[in-house]
């Protein structure tokens, strides 16, 4: 049974820094697309970076996020994180860790609705 566990939400004022991680079990996501999600307040989730973890290189992210945001795996840990800087208050939200089934690639939308898996997700609120 697959289960992916995120750790590492919490508050912090505008400017700061917070790591993700979400510890996956239960399948081994060394060649799989996984990512990152956020959701607001009556809104769907949506795509914050998702990246192909047979390479630190094969990654994308929003506009929003571009140069703030780093996502990576460690096939080690078989753990995904996604490190904050530069926090605005315009990020609070709840944040999810979702891949896809096998060697699904990451190509296409970049939607909810493309993923398989998921965790409870872990709350990053940003004070201004």
């Amino acid at each position: 049974q697959v289960q992916l566990v995120e750790h590492g939400g919490g508050s912090v004022q505008a400017g700061g820094s917070l790591r993700l991680s979400c510890k996956a079990s239960g399948y081994t996501f060394n060649s799989s697309c996984m990512a990152w999600f956020r959701q607001f307040p009556g809104k769907e989730r949506e795509g914050v970076a998702r990246i192909y973890t047979d390479s630190q290189y094969n990654v994308y992210y929003v506009d929003s996020v571009k140069d703030r945001f780093t996502i990576s795996y460690d096939s080690h840990e078989n753990t995904l994180y996604l490190q904050m800087n530069g926090l605005k208050a315009e990020d609070t939200a709840m944040y999810y860790c979702a891949a896809k089934d096998g060697k699904r690639l990451c190509a296409g939308p970049f939607g909810q609705r493309a993923y398989d898996y998921w965790g409870e997700g872990t709350q990053v609120t940003v004070s201004p």
